[in-house]
């Protein structure tokens, strides 16, 4: 995520930006705050790393399939160790 998809995110009425200026509709500034919109973008790249390790659903599936307990076990412990590598924040 960049800065401009961050900024239209978080602000609705954003609806043009040149450069660092957001605009909405009227052609009226927008303000917006830049240490939350890199907060905006730091939560998402979060939360798009910790999508990126966990394990494909399919090896549980296949697991399931197969009968193997041992393949799921090990699907659950790595959902599990990503979990606790990045944990959920809340605000």
């Amino acid at each position: 995520m960049n800065k401009h998809q961050a900024i239209f995110a978080m602000h609705s009425s954003v609806v043009t930006i040149r450069g660092d200026d957001a605009f909405d509709a009227d052609g009226n500034p927008v303000t917006y705050d830049e240490t939350a919109v890199q907060a905006y973008i730091d939560a998402y790249a979060y939360k798009e790393k910790r999508q990126s390790e966990y394990p494909p659903i399919t090896d549980y599936l296949d697991g399931i399939v197969k009968g193997d307990q041992a393949q799921i076990d090990k699907y659950i412990a790595d959902c599990l160790a990503v979990k606790a590598k990045y944990p959920k924040v809340t605000a």
